[in-house]
């Protein structure tokens, strides 16, 4: 028995060892591209950007990417520019990365030149060329520059970034920390990154090694197309860096060779994402959609007859995933399109038509209140005219937070000293005997929704009692 168990044994091993083998041959034959021909074939299209900026004494450089994650990640790398002793002008100079589409036309990220008096390409071949600025779009950090040559450019072919998966193989050609054509290799890491750089974060996550120099270069898939802009990276981090999807470029560049500048659709509603608790609190099956929570003066939304507690849950056919989706998606809106707006609103789906129109383009210190927490977790205090100028607030009436508890509800579902209680679970919350009344009609284990007014923007929040 003994022996024939064996045998058996040494027949599964030897046919499991065959199955990974071919599957590993497979999976290498599929999965591992010809990165020394795609990088011979695109690194002709990528140009070195450098700039020169007339810097005044005492003029700090400071590239617009401030965002979450600390400070701008490529300071650094500019400051080996930037000498605060020099009293007199001098030149700052910067560099970065871009790449050729078509008719001497390059792609980069606007805070590689944002404020440059020179611009100058170089090209692999060693070629150079002074550019301008023919385009910039500061929301999206892109910048479409020009140069004027004689000889036929060697140009990147645009993919499409919606087709890109999780897993599949890119790679990044720039000239980090000046080093010319230096190629990285990765996966995409993850999709629909929002980092907190501006209201259309939709970045491609990637693992390709990406540092300062790399901006505005390319991010390209194995069928040599490019996909993504190489745009951020995190201060401190190793292997996480975001590019732009090259589709959202892709919609705006007629805007950015035509106009210079590029005009987007204009909504006029606060929003914000729904969490799991407000979606019970809404009545909603799930966290999808994106919360109303406030309603601009004079906007498309005001005029449809929008309101704050409405949830979006499509947009002009389109299914709305979360609140950064509307924003994407009503910013590539052509302006005056009559667009129809479904929506939840007391538990019943509405749809409403909107036109939308074109987007246009002071605080003070606070004073802890001292009095005793309810058993919401703060305090609150009713409106006057003296606790208006203590705060610096619009609202001349209605109930004011003026502390919170460490750990208590009103802090775990993210109130702040200073927001102003305008609703509780959609009562009006006009005056302490509102308040009162709607916190006592809670108890334990139930949700509680606020509609917060915090400075010029409204915000919903919710939280369980405890």
């Amino acid at each position: 028995m003994k022996k024939v168990a064996l045998r058996f044994l040494s027949v599964l091993q030897a046919t499991l060892l065959a199955a990974l083998v071919l599957s590993g041959t497979t999976w290498a034959s599929e999965s591992a591209p010809d990165f020394v021909s795609l990088a011979k074939k695109l690194k002709p299209s990528v140009v070195n950007i450098s700039t020169a900026k007339t810097v005044k004494p005492q003029q700090q450089f400071q590239h617009q990417f401030n965002n979450r994650f600390g400070n701008d990640p490529f300071q650094d790398f500019f400051n080996h520019y930037f000498d605060n002793s020099n009293p007199h002008p001098f030149k700052q100079r910067s560099l970065g990365s871009g790449f050729i589409i078509d008719g001497g036309y390059i792609l980069t990220n606007n805070h590689v030149v944002d404020g440059a008096d020179e611009i100058t390409v170089k090209l692999a071949d060693n070629r150079e060329y002074k550019a301008q600025v023919k385009g910039v779009d500061k929301r999206l950090d892109l910048a479409l520059l020009k140069i004027d040559a004689k000889e036929s450019l060697p140009t990147a072919r645009l993919g499409d970034s919606d087709a890109i998966q999780v897993g599949e193989w890119v790679m990044a050609i720039g000239n980090p920390f000046g080093l010319s054509e230096t190629v990285t290799a990765g996966i995409v890491s993850a999709k629909g990154r929002v980092i907190g750089s501006g209201p259309y974060d939709d970045y491609i996550q990637t693992d390709a090694s990406i540092n300062p120099g790399n901006s505005g270069g390319p991010l390209f898939n194995t069928h040599g197309e490019v996909v993504g802009i190489n745009t951020a990276i995190i201060a401190g981090g190793q292997g996480i860096g975001f590019a732009i999807p090259i589709n959202l470029a892709k919609s705006i560049l007629p805007q950015l060779k035509e106009n210079g500048k590029v005009t987007r659709g204009w909504l006029g509603v606060s929003i914000q994402q729904v969490t799991a608790e407000l979606a019970k609190s809404f009545g909603l099956k799930n966290e999808k959609g994106a919360l109303v929570s406030g309603i601009l003066p004079e906007s498309p939304a005001m005029k449809a007859g929008l309101k704050a507690g409405d949830v979006i849950l499509e947009f002009d056919g389109k299914k709305i995933e979360d609140a950064s989706e509307l924003s994407r998606i009503v910013a590539a809106t052509v302006v005056g399109k009559k667009v129809t707006v479904v929506l939840l609103r007391d538990g019943k789906e509405k749809k409403v038509p909107v036109v939308i129109e074109r987007l246009k383009d002071g605080s003070g210190e606070s004073q802890r209140e001292e009095t005793t927490p309810d058993k919401l977790g703060m305090s609150v205090k009713e409106i006057n005219k003296d606790l208006a100028n203590q705060f610096q607030l619009k609202e001349t009436s209605g109930v004011m937070v003026t502390a919170v508890t460490p750990g208590g509800l009103a802090q775990e579902a993210g109130i702040t000293e200073g927001d102003v209680i305008k609703e509780i679970d959609g009562s009006k919350i006009a005056t302490l005997k509102d308040y009162e009344k709607a916190a006592a009609a809670h108890k334990k284990g139930q949700i509680i929704r606020f509609l917060l007014k915090r400075g010029d923007n409204s915000l919903y929040v919710a939280a369980t009692l405890d």
